[in-house]
């Protein structure tokens, strides 16, 4: 199961009215710092970072080079473009080896990887059963939920196992032609790693990394304290907080079911999807936040976890040592579960 379109983590200073008000908030020793951010893979961006003392980095510059690798990423990894190489890979009715990056086989195991952990639960080659649903790349024209047969027939296209990965020379390998892999629940966290990556190579050690909600962050931030994100409050309009939380050299990411749903006869069809039904799940769990060591895995474990609901995630969460924080509803509001791991990291009220 793949939750395709993730949800906004918002850095405390998104979540009110302007810039203007997060500066106001800090400390008057607050270190020089940049922000930037933009558009790309169909989604913003938002950098914060603290040059090092007579750092030659100028905003003009970095932004270039943010902007290259993001184009790069995109070229590589989305299913939007259908001259990308994951698209040219799921074209290629072919089960020979099939010649791609290195940074694209590095996802792909990363993926791999956690799809084995949860036992198929996360499975990026489900492609075929989001784009029937109307949730990925492939346009639906109507809302209506896909029949049985229609099902059956994408469950057919599903397997982690049926895609092979080799490093030298990197290459992708389908055991069935009609593979077809999606990336979208794990790409902005690989382009978030690879941002830091670079903002480290250049003797940066204090940043704030977000892209289409993912995060990660190193050192302090500019007011010299750690960094503070804002968990939305998952509703369907509106955006507000509903837990705040400080990131220390981590990645973090959320998936929800709030932001890409459609309601048919009265009932609610989200974009996460069961890979052994091919139905979209049904349980009460709005969002999972996850923190992990990487951007990559926070953005994969927050999306298994959140098809797996919040009895079986929680209880997955708490067995692997996740760092988690579960949101669910219930008859009189929303409840909240944050593992052990997760607990120190939460904002005091």
């Amino acid at each position: 199961m793949l939750g395709l379109k993730k949800i906004t983590l918002l850095p405390a200073w998104m979540l009110v009215l302007s810039l203007v008000v997060w500066l106001v908030a800090c400390s008057s020793n607050q270190q020089d710092s940049l922000r930037l951010q933009g558009e790309s893979m169909g989604t913003t961006w938002h950098i914060t970072l603290v040059p090092p003392p007579n750092s030659p980095h100028q905003a003009k510059e970095l932004r270039a080079s943010v902007e290259q690798i993001l184009e790069r990423i995109d070229e590589q990894m989305s299913n939007w473009r259908q001259d990308s190489e994951i698209s040219r890979f799921n074209q290629a009715q072919s089960t020979e080896w099939f010649p791609v990056s290195s940074d694209l086989v590095k996802l792909v195991q990363t993926a791999q990887q956690v799809s084995q952990l949860s036992e198929g639960v996360y499975d990026i080659t489900v492609g075929p059963l989001v784009n029937l649903w109307g949730f990925g790349s492939q346009e639906k024209t109507d809302t209506k939920p896909p029949s049985e047969a229609e099902i059956k027939l994408a469950l057919a296209k599903v397997g982690y196992e049926k895609l092979l990965t080799q490093e030298n020379p990197p290459a992708l390998r389908k055991t069935q032609a009609d593979l077809y892999v999606d990336l979208a629940s794990i790409a902005p966290g690989y382009a978030v790693d690879l941002l830091a990556e670079y903002f480290e190579q250049q003797g940066i050690k204090q940043y704030m990394v977000e892209v289409g909600g993912e995060v990660r962050t190193l050192g302090s931030s500019p007011r010299g304290d750690a960094w503070r994100i804002g968990i939305e409050k998952p509703v369907d309009s509106g955006r507000s907080v509903q837990q705040g939380m400080h990131l220390v050299d981590a990645g973090l990411s959320t998936s929800g079911d709030y932001r890409d749903f459609f309601i048919e006869n009265g009932k609610r069809y989200s974009h996460t999807l069961d890979t052994k039904t091919g139905q979209t799940v049904s349980h009460s769990l709005a969002s999972v936040s996850v923190v992990a060591d990487t951007a990559s895995l926070a953005d994969a474990y927050s999306t298994m976890l959140m098809a797996m609901g919040e009895l079986k995630g929680k209880a997955f969460a708490d067995q692997h040592q996740l760092k988690a924080f579960f949101i669910w509803r219930t008859d009189q509001g929303f409840e909240t579960y944050a593992t052990a791991g997760f607990q120190p990291l939460l904002s005091k009220p």
